[in-house]
């Protein structure tokens, strides 16, 4: 009487079972060129950022930073954080892992700012979108790993179809935000100046709304470089790579260099990301 009835069963795990076995019988071609596609996008970042001489790449995060931060200190700090990554001897492993960053934070985005905008002008497509978006930031990141491996196999690919998952919520959900937050007085007066719907999006609402969109940006690029270890476990090289190889040889001065390497770099990208969100929003604002 204390147990659970047995004769109670949801068989969820097999509806999915036979799900994906239907996918992967029935668009197995499919999902082989769009891991094409994603390798392909990721092999030329990834070779342009190795082949970037390492001085050059450190004067441009500089100059950005000092750019968009308006101090020169800030530019010197994060170069300084370039600097001490290489020391480790990880520059090369840091570009694997910013190659994947990149590739996962341009395909979340392509992705996600699209359907942020079908949400804010569809109702009922926000309904039904909004708890998914729900369901994929509360459900545990190993579990994306799954799902990447069946349809991809090891490698970069499932590492960054899994990191497009696990990141590209926020950009839809800020999206969203963003333009809903316009004030309908600025759209009906667009409105009343002859603007049609195409018109009223792109020149007044997508604008307005730049500054929720770049905090959106800023969270999906901070939530890829949060499964930069994870996806490790499935093949893709680079930081996480190191750092897990670490645990299993117990190795802690290798994994908190590793580790710090990770810190420095989510950093850079935090603040520079985060500094061009606030620039935005002080444009439009004044």
């Amino acid at each position: 009487m204390l147990e659970f009835p047995e004769f109670i069963h949801f068989p969820l795990a097999e509806w999915i079972d036979a799900i994906m076995h239907w996918v992967l019988t029935n668009w197995g071609v499919f999902f082989d060129a769009v891991g094409d596609s994603i390798l392909l996008v990721l092999l030329y970042i990834e070779r342009f950022l190795l082949w970037m001489p390492w001085f050059v790449a450190v004067l441009l995060v500089g100059l950005l930073a000092w750019r968009v931060m308006r101090h020169w200190l800030a530019g010197v700090v994060m170069a300084a954080f370039l600097i001490v990554i290489g020391s480790f001897g990880y520059w090369d492993l840091s570009m694997m892992t910013l190659a994947i960053i990149i590739a996962a934070v341009i395909i979340s985005l392509a992705v996600g700012i699209p359907v942020g905008i079908i949400m804010a002008k569809n109702n009922r497509v926000e309904a039904i979108i909004r708890p998914v978006l729900d369901a994929m930031q509360t459900m545990p990141s190993f579990v994306y790993l799954i799902p990447a491996l069946m349809l991809f196999g090891l490698g970069k690919v499932p590492a960054v179809f899994a990191t497009i998952i696990y990141a590209v919520p926020p950009v839809i959900r800020l999206t969203n935000v963003g333009i809903r937050q316009v004030p309908q007085s600025i759209v009906e007066a667009a409105q009343a100046f002859g603007s049609n719907g195409r018109q009223v999006l792109f020149e007044v609402q997508i604008p307005l709304a730049i500054p929720s969109i770049m905090v959106g940006i800023n969270q999906t690029t901070m939530m890829a470089l949060a499964m930069v270890v994870i996806a490790s476990m499935i093949g893709a090289r680079g930081l996480g790579l190191e750092v897990l190889l670490s645990i299993n040889r117990i190795e802690v001065g290798r994994g908190f260099e590793a580790g710090l390497s990770i810190v420095l770099l989510a950093i850079i990208i935090d603040r520079i990301t985060h500094a061009m969100a606030a620039r935005q929003e002080y444009t439009i604002s004044s």
